[in-house]
């Protein structure tokens, strides 16, 4: 039983970064209709940044500058991705063109740090261990969790609380709409973009501690990313959440159980999951709701 409840603590910290890392990615994709393929290397700059920033030294102030810098990056490349994609209207060459900036973010980050593998020391204070059932458990993966039920709440009360959150509600279910009642779509849409890549560069830096940075990285996470939208459904924030709750515990219990087959049942949820409800769990469309 201790073994297991680790094990669901594990899926909740997993759970708890792809949602920061999956909601902009959802949002994006529901608002703006592009599949940001450079989400990614967009978490990877974040892991880079608390390389550069934080590194073996562990200290707060450092590591708390380090998520700062990551999300101020980010909402930047996310800014410049959302403008790049509203000038070039087609699908294909907007997968392109996010895909591209991809592969050249990554290829800088690997010129500038190589291709070793780093590893990210925890803020001090939080880079103990407390008993948990009997066992051993690292604090800061509880301090992951505790950030992940947070943001959930933040988010709710933007989406659900606020008239910026009635905006981008309405936005997802009918942009045209929204436009014809005088409401600037496009500041909107930019705003989301630059919102959720921050997320994701502030993401790789609280992941940083548990996954560290390397290359490659940034394809692992962008394929969870994908899949958590996929199974909760384009363009909802309660769908994002489900999902990655979902999909954090799938990989959890599937490493701890079944190594070897632990990526075959992450996509053995999802192909359930859309043989069931192909809109996935709890897609946009019956709501936009945190």
């Amino acid at each position: 039983m201790a073994t297991y409840l680790v094990t669901v603590l594990n899926g909740l910290a997993m759970g708890s970064l792809l949602f920061a890392i999956a909601l902009g990615l959802s949002l994006v994709f529901g608002m703006m209709d592009v599949l940001n393929l450079a989400h990614g290397a967009i978490y990877l700059v974040g892991a880079y940044v608390a390389v550069a920033v934080v590194g073996d030294a562990g200290g707060l102030p450092s590591f708390v500058l380090a998520v700062l810098a990551a999300a101020a990056a980010g909402a930047v490349l996310g800014g410049v991705l959302a403008g790049l994609s509203r000038a070039t209207p087609h699908h294909l060459d907007q997968a392109l063109l996010t895909l591209g900036v991809a592969l050249v973010t990554t290829e800088l980050l690997s010129v500038a740090f190589g291709n070793d593998v780093h590893s990210i020391a925890a803020p001090a204070p939080v880079g103990g261990s407390i008993g948990v059932a009997g066992e051993t458990y690292p604090v800061y993966r509880l301090l992951v969790i505790a950030f992940g039920v947070g943001l959930s709440l933040a988010v709710y009360v933007l989406v659900e609380r606020s008239s910026l959150g009635a905006v981008i509600r309405a936005t997802v279910a009918d942009r045209a709409m929204v436009a014809a009642l005088g409401v600037n779509t496009g500041r909107v849409l930019v705003g989301v973009f630059a919102a959720g890549a921050a997320l994701a560069a502030a993401g790789g830096v609280l992941a940083g501690p548990i996954l560290g940075a390397q290359p490659g990285l940034d394809d692992k996470v962008m394929l969870l990313a994908l899949v958590v939208v996929v199974v909760g459904g384009l363009g909802s924030v309660r769908g994002a959440l489900l999902g990655a709750v979902l999909i954090g515990q799938v990989q959890a219990l599937g490493t701890a159980l079944l190594p070897e087959y632990a990526s075959f049942l992450i996509f053995a949820a999802m192909a359930l999951v859309l043989l069931l409800r192909p809109a996935g769990l709890l897609p946009a469309r019956a709501g936009v709701h945190a």
